[in-house]
């Protein structure tokens, strides 16, 4: 259990994953791409130099962001970051960060939410929170220091605030969610406007009330079930955008999220994934760094997450990756002798 810190409140970030899911969804609306408005809606995710948040940061060649070619595994990492009360150049934290993992041969999937206040190296800048990269060097160091965490080249990132979380829920219509318990928490920093209150149930979430069930962090496990709670709701606003009805809208969607979301993603580079997101399934999720693999560590008077063992993280990334979770369990059935045999089937997604 983490300590609480006393010296620094911290704002209620939010880790914001709609780009990627708009992704998802693109092979699917391929048909009408060419003749409607939704390749520019596309192409104004990748913001020039001049209109992006990161325009101060210059391309590093000791952290170039490796390529895809299209047949090996492809690594995004989804950042999300509370730019309130910033300046015009200030960059916030990307307090919350997911990592969405492609086998384009396997067409397995795997979402990896790693925990904002693990301690790594970060190139050129030595030891911080992992949070702290895209401040220091933008998404491109950001890119690096979460792939040298999890052994990984990543070759993409999207980053969005939760107000493009907010609008992306609301243009699509909500989206119904299994609330799995009472959530309240009130924050005079921003007038309650962020405030948290949630009831427990299966319910419609709008933009509102989703940014709110992703931001609570508030019970003894903090951030731990933050992160699963992330995940989860990822994979149902997933699910929602792959809708008929919400294909039909894509152009309105797009339109929606387009100002709040910046990525390096070309528009062919997302038709690409999107052709690959829709033929993948959800093979598994996981925490990085896992429970058991890391350490408090007091660093400057401030409590850090430590990784105990780095080469069995590396291990951890790898094995998951190799599960699939959708595969049945095998369940015993008698032999001959009275006695039981594991037998059961592949299940598919």
């Amino acid at each position: 259990m983490r300590k609480k810190q006393p010296t620094k409140k911290r704002r209620p970030w939010i880790w914001i994953l709609t780009g990627i899911l708009v992704v998802l969804a693109l092979v699917v609306t391929a048909a009408i791409v060419w003749g409607s408005g939704i390749y520019k809606q596309l192409d104004g995710f990748s913001k020039p130099k001049e209109e992006s948040r990161f325009g101060q940061f210059e391309d590093n060649p000791t952290v170039a962001t490796p390529k895809w070619e299209g047949k090996e595994r492809v690594n995004i990492l989804l950042l999300g970051g509370d730019a309130r009360g910033l300046e015009k150049n200030e960059v916030p934290r990307s307090d919350s960060i997911l990592v969405a993992s492609f086998d384009p041969v396997t067409k397995k999937a795997h979402l990896f939410s790693v925990l904002r206040d693990t301690y790594v190296d970060i190139d050129g800048r030595g030891k911080g929170r992992i949070n702290t990269a895209i401040t220091l060097g933008g998404p491109q160091l950001a890119m690096k220091t979460v792939g040298d965490l999890l052994g990984l080249d990543i070759q993409y990132y999207v980053y969005t605030d939760f107000e493009g979380f907010k609008a992306l829920i609301d243009t699509i219509g909500g989206v119904n969610f299994d609330v799995e318990k009472d959530m309240h928490y009130t924050d005079k920093a921003d007038k309650n406007k962020y405030d948290i209150d949630l009831k427990a149930g299966y319910q419609l979430l709008d933009g509102d009330k989703a940014l709110q069930y992703v931001r609570f962090r508030h019970d003894a496990m903090s951030d731990f079930t933050r992160t699963e709670r992330q995940r989860n709701l990822l994979q149902a606003v997933a699910k929602e955008l792959q809708s008929t009805w919400n294909i039909l809208k894509m152009q309105k969607i797009l339109q929606s999220v387009s100002p709040y979301i910046e990525t390096n993603l070309e528009v062919s580079d997302m038709l690409k994934l999107g052709q690959l997101g829709v033929e993948s399934h959800v093979a598994g999720t996981a925490q990085v760094p896992p429970m058991d693999m890391i350490a408090d560590e007091n660093v400057g008077g401030a409590s850090v997450l430590a990784v105990k063992n780095k080469d069995n993280l590396l291990t951890f990334v790898q094995e998951k990756l190799a599960e699939d979770e959708t595969l049945a369990t095998p369940s015993p059935s008698p032999d001959a002798e009275g006695g039981s045999t594991n037998s059961g089937t592949t299940g598919t997604n």
